[in-house]
């Protein structure tokens, strides 16, 4: 949880910095700019990698086990909650980003620098809600699965609640409250896709983790083209109550996993800790945290 709520929290820090820093520096250094500086960046962090964390050779890989092919994971009913979850719970950001600007234009009159810091303030909540559910986390594990209903249900109310400002103090409100639920969501229910891979398949990550990125590209590619539509016919405040009525009735399902944290290790996955022998890199650490 404490590794994934750091990463969530850098992540967050890019997508909420970017309008203004984009929108500052095409202002005021041109259109190039902000490309420039991100491909320097880009290319300065892709250096760091290969010397902090250079890629390992092939004989450690060898040893690893197969994991679980991504078709059977997607199938997993616990799984697919998941996913749906980390689905909804994003839609708001997704749709809003694209639309909230030239509503802000036209209902309340706001400048060029408001509609630019809109998401800004928002980082804050964002990473509040990430250390929030760490600690809780640690605390009371059994209880992931509430943080998360709790964070669909914020992010239900202050979506609701968006239509309803008047002024950009005001519209900062709901976002944050948008941020901090999208926080315990995401914190919460990313350690559990771990868990369940853990329990129920084999103990590597990589294809469950790709399914959690499929669920953000899901909402972010559909964003610029359902919320556009949704707003041209329907109207923002429609988009908006749309968007916090599907959280809010997300939240109940999230009850499907209340029981995740007493699930066991499968039986095939505990015959390979326990009866047989260790065969490779992999087995051969469980067996010795087992023992110890």
């Amino acid at each position: 949880s404490r590794a994934l709520g750091t990463a969530l929290a850098c992540i967050s820090f890019g997508s909420l910095a970017a309008p203004p820093f984009g929108g500052v520096l095409y202002e005021f250094a041109g259109k190039r700019v902000p490309f420039l500086v991100l491909a320097c960046v880009c290319v300065l962090d892709g250096l760091l990698l290969l010397v902090l964390a250079p890629p390992g050779g092939t004989g450690a890989r060898a040893n690893m086990p197969v994991g679980t092919p991504i078709h059977r994971l997607m199938i997993d009913p616990y799984i697919a909650v998941v996913a749906g979850a980390l689905a909804t719970c994003n839609i708001p950001l997704a749709f809003l980003e694209p639309t909230i600007a030239n509503w802000m234009k036209d209902s309340m009159g706001a400048s060029e620098w408001e509609v630019g810091l809109t998401w800004l303030p928002a980082f804050f909540p964002h990473v509040l809600g990430v250390y929030v559910t760490v600690r809780l986390a640690a605390a009371y594990p059994h209880l992931q699965w509430f943080y998360g209903a709790l964070g669909m249900a914020i992010i239900g109310a202050s979506s609701c609640l968006v239509p309803a400002c008047r002024n950009f103090g005001q519209v900062i409100i709901p976002l944050c409250g948008i941020c901090f639920g999208i926080a315990l969501v995401d914190t919460a229910l990313l350690p559990t896709l771990a868990f369940l891979v853990d329990v129920r398949h084999v103990s590597v990550y990589g294809s469950v983790y790709a399914i959690a990125d499929i669920s953000y590209c899901v909402a972010y590619a559909l964003g610029p083209i359902v919320a556009g539509q949704i707003v041209h016919t329907m109207g923002f405040a429609q988009l908006n109550l749309g968007m916090g009525l599907a959280n809010v009735l997300y939240a109940p399902v999230l009850l499907f996993l209340k029981n995740v944290c007493q699930m066991k290790p499968s039986h095939s996955e505990r015959n390979i800790l326990l009866e047989e022998g260790p065969k490779g890199l992999y087995d051969t650490i469980k067996m010795e945290e087992r023992k110890g």
